[in-house]
């Protein structure tokens, strides 16, 4: 019974296999939130009357998020890290293709 109590800390919440991963953790962090900011500059340029500016900001920050989580999630180590990859791929996806129904690079 002793065995089950363990010493009480915790690698991470993104290192569920217990070893650390900090290179992989930072990319994933990064490629979640560059999604998350390219979908909502998305949804920005989608309903308001914008200008170039934000339009190429969501369209790069959606690339971006794309190219650096395909990377990301070739190295990842664990399911966690593989969750936020995906879902902020996604969301850059959705980001990209706003601006891009917007001209994109050339707005």
């Amino acid at each position: 019974m002793a065995d089950a109590v363990g010493n009480g800390s915790r690698a991470g919440i993104l290192n569920s296999d217990g070893h650390p991963h900090p290179v992989e953790n930072i990319l994933t962090i990064f490629t979640f939130i560059v999604g998350l900011v390219s979908f909502v500059l998305g949804l920005i340029i989608r309903n308001v009357h914008t200008g170039a500016a934000v339009i190429i900001i969501a369209t790069v920050t959606g690339l971006v998020s794309i190219l650096v989580g395909l990377y990301v999630q070739m190295v990842s180590a664990t399911r966690e890290q593989r969750i936020l990859i995906v879902t902020g791929m996604i969301a850059g996806f959705v980001g990209l293709a706003l601006g891009l129904s917007k001209g994109g690079f050339l707005a």
